[in-house]
């Protein structure tokens, strides 16, 4: 088994995601956490802004409410 690693990736660098990449993230903790994705998400935030990387907390929370709000839709619809 070969372990890859991202050379250019650096732990300063700026890790704000795109909305795709939100999206992308919040789909895979619904359907490996499923109701506890948000707490989750939100684990990871409280992480990181304990660490003092603001982005990837802010990111995180990005996460966290979006999978919130899609919580609360599929919840509208029925």
């Amino acid at each position: 088994m070969a372990i890859t690693t991202n050379a250019s990736w650096h732990p300063d660098t700026d890790a704000t995601p795109t909305p795709r990449d939100v999206a992308a993230m919040a789909e895979v903790l619904e359907g490996r956490h499923g109701a506890f994705a948000a707490d989750v998400a939100e684990f990871f935030a409280s992480y990181h802004g304990e660490k003092g990387d603001a982005g990837r907390a802010w990111a995180w929370s990005g996460v966290a409410e979006l999978v919130r709000n899609r919580e609360r839709a599929r919840l509208d619809r029925m």
